[in-house]
């Protein structure tokens, strides 16, 4: 880490002088014209930052074309793909407020989201045609559909088509020098876990805020690799490879399928990788199940070594002691004959930096990943805050807090506990919604984050729960559900969603669906034929298996938090399905509702 800072000390990015994300990109493009901006896997795809600037002109004028300007808005549902870049930015360099629409939603979502937005263009895939091409029929908006792959048919356009529509003359650097800093940049629409979702508007210059302060905080080194594969219509990817690289000029690795990413790591070998809890607790289950599955006795004998060197001296870092001679002597033979190899062989052995958030994560799960030294930081964000917000630095970080504030960030704790947030990075407001913005933006410029936290003495936030989903037992003790149910999901592979219930109630019981990643593995060592989740919750190996680990995860939970009953759903619930959000949070309201018997039914017997 010290090596990246001393590089990063030398390096100034012209981009986060401007004022404007149009002028960071241009200003990155001429910069650093050879480097590659955007690739595929095996270099299929592959171009350059001036590759990138030429097609993002080409783009421009052709959108131009249909009558997209300053102020307009154009709708993106793309898989991870290099066209998405390319759109996206050259919407942005017209002064438009492209914004990316979950590719799990469906037709009547869409035409929410393009009447909200008055989006009259989208651009798509012909994965997704069929749905908005039914979105078009109900909808007012929608006038122009462009399809990326393949050929136009049924009244769409290819993007040879739009930029075939490029108007003589057209003044592409006049156009892009008339954005200002305080136009919206994009719409981030919340996955909504309770109704329909908010148009979040990011400007320019909150995003030009949120770049400065990453800059400070994390301290990129040149030619970054990063690696995009979570959905662009989440805040987080969004600003991490698509914004972020634009400032720092990072090379982008385009993962289409997020269930690949293992493969994607020891090509790309990401110098900075931010993820999800659950992608890590699935990395960290795969590792271990690995060192288990070894036959060479020696070799895990080894491995059950290195990891209790990596475990002690992450401990001792954590309390604050000195690190003896010894156990640093001890650590480097354990780092060199083992730890480095486990690193090389996930492709996380060239990190500069690593993230988590956007869900409560373990501390089990970090510290693990510390042991095998990669340095995992927790941080917190929002997309009212371009996702910046609370942060472990690379050089401090405290495991089982989501860090102290970002540059340019002030954070304070309100009479009840809820974390309040004021910076540039703060939105607009939301999108033709004005009462829930002053209810969320109070007059003094605080953002009301809707998250309980506590705050310590070194400025350390550990972020508690959801303030409206917090438990209230039937004794009256508070109790965070998400925290239970990050226990839960880190006890063992088996377990791939917790919904845990209790509030009014004498004790907390669990929904739990099998981990569809894991659960075919575990048949197969168990020697069951049938792998499928609803012919698995009745095998006894299963059932053992996930009270073992309901057991592991009450261990480290206060009594009144432990899970008492449980039962095993037969279903496997999806990102944007009845249960999960696009980015896998619960809908608990939707969830009590739709399973109220089997919930009824733990607490009857």
């Amino acid at each position: 880490m010290q090596a990246a800072t001393t590089e990063r000390e030398r390096i100034r990015y012209r981009a986060l002088e401007e004022t404007t994300m149009c002028g960071a990109f241009q200003a990155t493009a001429a910069d650093y014209p050879e480097r590659i901006a955007i690739r595929t896997k095996g270099d299929e795809v592959s171009i350059t930052w001036a590759q990138y600037a030429e097609r993002v002109e080409r783009m421009a004028a052709g959108l131009a074309g249909l009558g997209v300007g300053r102020g307009d808005t154009v709708a993106i549902m793309l898989s991870n793909r290099p066209e998405f870049h390319w759109v996206d930015a050259a919407a942005m360099h017209l002064g438009a407020s492209p914004f990316s629409v979950y590719n799990t939603y469906s037709a009547p979502q869409i035409e929410h989201l393009a009447g909200d937005a008055e989006s009259r263009v989208v651009v798509t895939e012909r994965a997704f045609l069929d749905t908005i091409h039914k979105a078009t029929e109900r909808s007012d908006y929608l006038e122009h559909i462009v399809v990326v792959d393949g050929e136009g048919e049924g009244g769409t356009l290819t993007l040879d088509d739009v930029e075939g529509r490029a108007e003589e003359g057209f003044d592409f650097e006049a156009a892009w020098r008339a954005v200002e800093p305080d136009d919206v940049l994009t719409l981030i629409y919340t996955s909504g876990t309770t109704g329909p979702p908010k148009g979040v508007q990011i400007s320019h210059a909150n995003l030009i805020a949120a770049s400065r302060s990453f800059d400070e905080l994390i301290q990129f080194g040149q030619g970054a690799r990063v690696v995009s594969y979570l959905p662009m219509a989440h805040i987080a990817e969004r600003s991490c490879t698509q914004y972020l690289p634009m400032a720092f000029g990072f090379s982008i690795t385009d993962c289409p399928d997020p269930r690949q990413i293992a493969a994607y790591l020891p090509e790309v070998r990401p110098t900075w990788w931010f993820s999800v809890p659950r992608v890590w607790e699935k990395l960290k289950a795969g590792l271990e199940a690995s060192f288990a599955a070894e036959e060479d006795e020696s070799k895990k004998q080894a491995v059950a070594w290195a990891l209790d060197v990596g475990r002690r001296r992450v401990r001792a870092e954590q309390a604050g002691e000195e690190i003896s001679d010894e156990l640093r002597a001890e650590h480097a033979k354990a780092d060199a004959m083992v730890l480095a190899k486990i690193r090389e062989r996930i492709g996380l052995d060239q990190l500069e930096a690593c993230n988590v958030g956007a869900a409560p994560t373990p501390p089990e799960t970090i510290a693990f990943f510390h042991a095998i030294g990669v340095p995992l930081a927790e941080l917190w964000g929002m997309s009212e805050t371009c996702g910046a917000g609370t942060c472990n630095r690379p050089e401090h970080i405290k495991i089982g807090t989501v860090g102290q504030a970002s540059p340019g960030v002030e954070v304070k704790l309100a009479e009840d506990g809820e974390l309040l947030l004021r910076s540039e990075v703060v939105m607009l407001g939301y999108r033709n919604m004005p009462e829930q913005t002053a209810e969320t933006i109070d007059e003094e410029g605080w953002l009301h984050t809707g998250d309980v936290a506590e705050i310590d003495d070194e400025g350390f936030v550990k972020i508690v729960d959801r303030k409206k989903e917090l438990i209230i037992s039937a004794a009256g003790k508070n109790m965070s559900p998400a925290n239970i149910e990050a226990k839960l999901k880190a006890a063992g592979p088996l377990i791939g969603q917790a919904v845990c219930i209790g509030d009014a109630r004498q004790y907390n019981v669990a929904l739990i669906t099998l981990d569809p990643d894991m659960a075919p593995g575990f048949a197969k060592q168990h020697g069951i034929e049938e792998s499928s989740p609803d012919r698995l919750v009745d095998e006894t190996a299963v059932l053992e298996q996930i009270q073992k680990e309901v057991d592991d995860a009450n261990a480290d939970l206060a009594r009144v938090e432990q899970i008492k009953r449980f039962t095993i759903l037969r279903q496997e619930w999806e990102p944007g399905g009845d249960e999960l959000t696009p980015t896998m949070k619960l809908k608990r309201k939707p969830i009590a509702e739709k399973y109220g018997a089997e919930i009824e039914a733990l607490y009857d017997g």
